[in-house]
């Protein structure tokens, strides 16, 4: 491993020079094919500590879609769902548990996740380097490869797709730093520890959180960790289904999150999963059409002349009404928030999405306003006592 690796540019091509280095000792990453650029790391390494995290947490192995340094999905690896192979486009596939972490990790927000970085939490399996090898995607980290796994990886790309190897042993220092405008800050690392013991305080009527919810409660806390604030994360079945990352208004976080995880619900719906694609469309094609298809834009797919492009045959519209009824069936969705909700609106646009479980740091001077609209709903709210702000 070397003290520091050139970078072609930074974040924009105008931005010379580039390099990664480290101040002592050697890099703790080792870059097997491809040549990985200043984005391509950050992604690399926030989505690496989020799998590392998660794999502490849970004894699972994981997996995260990052982009643009904040996750589009992360999830364990437990068994998928004939319905979620399919909605997943993954079964035609043999899927390890860490080929079905990724698996959900990509299929929460697939529009999101194109040209992804992706983190595994293992040593990348066959399996899941056949999977990966068929997304579009700038990369991947993992702590090894299998022979099978590293062959299949560095044919992507015609040989110039990223993989890098992180060293899982690596410790950063206590203290890290951050050049601004010719300034450095200087803070202490944020170690804190996401496990259950962060849910003891249940505030609300509801005290039940069942361990499904509390392991979905921890995957959203240690997603929101490493996602762009202000942020708000919704988590079902072991998965990410919506984030909200990087915006300056609360509501507009959970607006944000809880749309991306309609659309993840709505994506089960049988019209949806039923689309009579034709046989020669690009995945990146498919996954656009049943998003425009879903949205109240739909006719830019199912106008005559349009149609014919994606389908063998005309699809019915999936009305208003088949939508509002369907989300109706949505629950036993876990939230996230990185720091506390001020009003309760985030929790009645939180409630149209299912969710059902809360876990926030509270502290707001409106928090009885909060705490009586769960209530109203039956909601179960955790206040973790802690802020996951992280930029």
């Amino acid at each position: 491993m070397a003290k520091e690796l050139e970078l072609k540019y930074g974040c924009n091509p105008n931005q010379k020079p580039s390099r990664i280095f480290m101040q002592q000792g050697e890099l703790p990453i080792e870059v097997l094919c491809g040549k990985p650029g200043f984005i391509n790391f950050l992604d690399a390494f926030n989505s690496w500590q989020l799998v590392k995290e998660l794999k502490e947490a849970t004894g699972l192995p994981c997996a995260a879609s990052f982009k643009h340094v904040s996750p589009a999905g992360a999830a364990v690896g437990t068994p998928l769902t004939e319905v979620e192979k399919k909605i997943y486009f993954v079964d035609d596939l043999n899927l390890s548990p860490l080929a079905c972490a990724y698996a959900r990790a990509r299929g929460a927000d697939r529009m999101s996740s194109y040209g992804d970085w992706i983190a595994l939490s293992d040593i990348c399996d066959e399996e899941t380097a056949a999977m990966i090898a068929r997304e579009v995607s700038d990369g991947v980290i993992a702590p090894g490869y299998t022979d099978k796994a590293l062959e299949i990886l560095k044919t992507k790309r015609k040989g110039s797709y990223n993989v890098v190897q992180t060293d899982p042993s690596y410790v950063p220092a206590p203290i890290e730093h951050k050049d601004v405008f010719g300034i450095t800050f200087e803070q202490g690392r944020n170690e804190l520890k996401i496990d259950h013991e962060l849910l003891g305080t249940v505030i609300t009527e509801n005290k039940n959180i069942p361990d499904d919810a509390r392991r979905d409660l921890i995957l959203a806390l240690i997603t929101l960790k490493y996602t762009q604030s202000n942020s708000v994360c919704y988590a079902k079945g072991g998965a990410v289904i919506g984030v909200g990352a990087g915006q300056q208004s609360r509501i507009h976080c959970t607006r944000l999150a809880g749309n991306k995880a309609d659309i993840w619900y709505l994506r089960q719906h049988e019209k949806v999963m039923n689309l009579p694609f034709k046989a020669d469309i690009r995945r990146p094609d498919r996954d656009n059409t049943i998003d425009v298809y879903i949205s109240d834009d739909d006719m830019d797919v199912l106008a005559d002349g349009m149609w014919q492009q994606f389908f063998t045959v005309k699809p019915e519209p999936l009305t208003r009404e088949e939508k509002r009824a369907w989300l109706g069936t949505l629950t036993g969705v876990a939230l996230g928030s990185d720091a506390f909700f001020p009003f309760g609106d985030n929790i009645e646009r939180a409630h149209r999405s299912g969710v059902c479980y809360i876990a926030q740091p509270g502290g707001s001077i409106r928090d009885d306003h909060v705490i009586d609209t769960c209530n109203k709903y039956g909601i179960a709210m955790a206040f973790t006592g802690i802020r996951l702000f992280h930029h």
